[in-house]
């Protein structure tokens, strides 16, 4: 059973979370929290015990105190805490600054519940997930990460093979470990695998570093032509 502790200021929309989260039947809400500040004191009363949360739905944009110092300190106070901004604001400055604190993935608030869902699940096992075209936006507005885009391709791209840059360009659309495994005709634990490789040779970090550059060198990935040639 995963257990999600929501933030979110809006008691509507909060209660509507709750009920499309806990019709799945390994997604159980145990705290909610209409503020930053309810969220620390909740998961510092949850923290350790048999609700202890798994993943935090954290709203941006909250009164008292926003998602973005609530990520920062969570994840300051609970380094094992896994966060994924759920918002309606398709504000890329507080995205990154929230991503850079630790947060693990982005969703606005009309993703389809299946999709929420299996958000959630994605960053349980310790991937990041964003909607597709947002991470693509953020890049053209404001690095994230921590590392900047370099201008050239890495020496270290030629040494994917054709699937694994195929993969790597998958992830730079924003698509999840499922959706490339549908895409490329894979299962799921191949495309993991393929990742894995793929973090090892770009000597990166996460998922989010490997979209990140990816996203500088798009046209170059999915170019077909450029798999037969160095880089």
């Amino acid at each position: 059973m995963i257990r999600v502790l929501l933030v979110e200021d809006q008691e509507i929309v909060r209660r509507g979370l709750k009920t499309l989260l806990e019709i799945q039947p390994d997604l159980q809400v145990v705290g909610e929290a209409e503020n930053g500040q309810q969220a620390i004191y909740l998961m510092e009363s949850l923290y350790g015990g048999n609700t202890e949360p798994d993943v935090t739905l954290m709203d941006i944009r909250m009164p008292v105190m926003d998602g973005v110092v609530t990520t920062q300190q969570l994840c300051q106070m609970f380094p094992d805490t896994k966060i994924l901004i759920l918002t309606t604001f398709d504000d890329t400055q507080y995205i990154s600054e929230a991503l850079r604190f630790g947060a693990k993935g982005y969703l606005l608030k009309d993703t389809p519940a299946q999709e929420l869902a299996a958000a959630i699940r994605s960053i349980h096992k310790g991937y990041t997930h964003f909607s597709p075209g947002i991470l693509e936006k953020m890049l053209s507005v404001v690095p994230i990460s921590g590392i900047e885009t370099p201008k050239n391709p890495p020496p270290e791209l030629a040494e994917l093979t054709s699937r694994e840059r195929g993969v790597l360009y998958l992830i730079a659309t924003g698509l999840s470990n499922r959706e490339i495994a549908q895409e490329l005709y894979l299962s799921e634990g191949t495309v993991r695998n393929h990742i894995t490789n793929i973090l090892a040779r770009l000597n990166l970090r996460d998922r989010t570093q490997a979209a990140i550059i990816a996203n500088s060198f798009l046209d170059l990935l999915n170019n077909p032509e450029s798999r037969n040639v160095n880089i």
